[in-house]
């Protein structure tokens, strides 16, 4: 990959040392027509490292996104999943530090709009992911607002924290629901 121009931040503890190196998220067009596994899912975390060390919060959400929503097998996996857990601990940190960087947005939004629009591979498990981070947002900052229109005009109710650890346990990996609380402990 590239050289990273600037590090304009601390590197996040909970995504992969990239050191000088930059990671565009056109980096990920490699996988557009291939399988989005394990390569796929590490290197979705060297674009969220990239884009957050060049201050730019919100995209580096967008690329934990990306991460979550590759194809992992616990067993398969298990050796990359040991060196990068599912990143919540990562979406938590960046919710946490974001405002001391670039732009954020409201997570919280974001969030809920991914969780109730999913499409593609494996939706109920990467929409209980979207309302695991979303629930992370909510604690981070209370006073991000949800996108109120929504929830009225489209019937919409915001899971409780039972229905969010249910679904993540029904459609997650193993031991994704300990890597989620323990991200939830460190809000």
């Amino acid at each position: 990959m590239e050289d990273h121009p600037t590090a304009l931040m601390q590197p996040c503890p909970h995504l992969p040392d990239i050191g000088s190196s930059r990671f565009p998220a056109s980096a990920l067009g490699a996988f557009r027509e291939g399988p989005r596994g394990g390569d796929f899912y590490e290197l979705a975390l060297r674009c969220a490292q990239s884009r957050w060390l060049e201050g730019l919060p919100a995209q580096a959400l967008l690329m934990l996104n990306r991460a979550m929503g590759a194809r992992l097998d616990a067993a398969i996996d298990h050796d990359l999943l040991m060196r990068h857990p599912l990143p919540y601990r990562a979406v938590g940190w960046i919710l946490r530090h974001g405002g001391a960087g670039g732009f954020l947005g409201n997570p919280r939004r974001h969030f809920q709009h991914l969780a109730t629009r999913m499409s593609g591979h494996d939706p109920e498990r990467r929409t209980a992911r979207a309302w695991a981070c979303w629930e992370l947002a909510r604690r981070v900052n209370p006073d991000w607002p949800p996108d109120l229109d929504q929830l009225e005009s489209e019937s919409l109710t915001e899971p409780c924290l039972e229905q969010i650890e249910h679904d993540l346990s029904t459609h997650g990996l193993r031991g994704e629901v300990g890597e989620w609380r323990l991200a939830l402990s460190e809000v």
